[in-house]
């Protein structure tokens, strides 16, 4: 842990904290397969469009930023979220809806930022 000065030496940023504690880019069709990941112990295909993000190590709280996107499978009007009633200090479940439908898509990413345990 460091503390980084920003511009103009006003302002100090502990690096540790500012770092993404998780990530993961995977292909969310078919078989769903990892393709690279940082503190992702697995991944479950929970249902069309969901899929848990499995922690290596664990989050502190459920009070951290998520992060999702995905490439569209067959429309333009995708949107991707977290799903907020399943953020948890041990996982954090990610969507891909298109027209306002829970859809599998080939490419997903997720990340994450807050405190590890």
């Amino acid at each position: 842990s460091i503390a980084v000065t920003g511009e103009g030496n006003s302002t100090t940023t502990n690096l540790q904290q500012g770092l993404c504690k998780g990530w993961v880019n995977f292909v969310g069709t078919g078989t769903v397969s990892i393709s690279d990941s940082f503190n992702t112990a697995s991944l479950t295909d929970v249902a069309t469009g969901k899929f848990d993000k499995n922690y290596t190590n664990n989050m502190s709280s459920a009070n951290y930023a998520g992060h999702v996107c995905s490439d569209a499978a067959s429309s333009n009007d995708g949107f991707n979220r977290i799903a907020s009633g399943t953020i948890a200090t041990t996982k954090v479940e990610l969507r891909h809806y298109e027209a306002n439908s829970l859809t599998d898509t080939l490419l997903m990413v997720g990340s994450v930022d807050g405190d590890l345990a």
